[in-house]
């Protein structure tokens, strides 16, 4: 498949980011609910500068290692059924009572056939945030609530 083949989606266009779902993996493969807006795939080389001794005119940039921002989820409040609820409460209300179980967490961009087309692993994920946006007596909106996630490492599969 050559490169520019691979950028687009079956049907010639590129993929569009409004059809994704997540997965967790303490829900066994299946959706939990639907998200609203996913956020925060990203990589980047962690850096250094190193100064020469003698030369001045420039300085080295060393690679240290690859940093991961968070991982960012929004959604319609849900039902206190949630595996993404339940998970959440286990960490932010039993003081630690239980240890935090990180799972991994799969994001897919699907095409109108429902396969994904391009697919990202996140290892050892756990949520570090959980918040609900403002309300307001003139809004005519879904209550979202926030689900910020903290995790190892991530791999684009597809």
């Amino acid at each position: 498949m050559s490169i520019l083949s691979s950028m687009f989606s079956s049907d010639g266009y590129q993929p569009s980011a409004f059809y994704f779902k997540v997965v967790f993996g303490a829900t066994l493969g299946l959706t939990d609910t639907s998200f609203q807006e996913v956020s925060g795939i990203a990589a980047e080389l962690d850096t250094e500068t190193v100064v020469e001794g003698g030369e001045n005119r420039y300085v080295h940039t060393l690679p240290k290692g690859v940093k991961h921002p968070r991982l960012e989820l929004k959604r319609g409040i849900a039902p206190m059924t949630s595996p993404l609820v339940l998970w959440c409460r286990s960490v932010f209300e039993l003081d630690f009572i239980a240890p935090i179980i990180a799972q991994p967490v799969g994001v897919y961009l699907m095409n109108a056939d429902r396969i994904p087309i391009r697919a990202w692993s996140f290892a050892n994920a756990y949520p570090i945030k959980w918040e609900v946006d403002g309300f307001g007596s003139t809004k005519n909106e879904v209550a979202i609530e926030k689900i910020v996630l903290s995790y190892t490492y991530s791999n684009r599969l597809i």
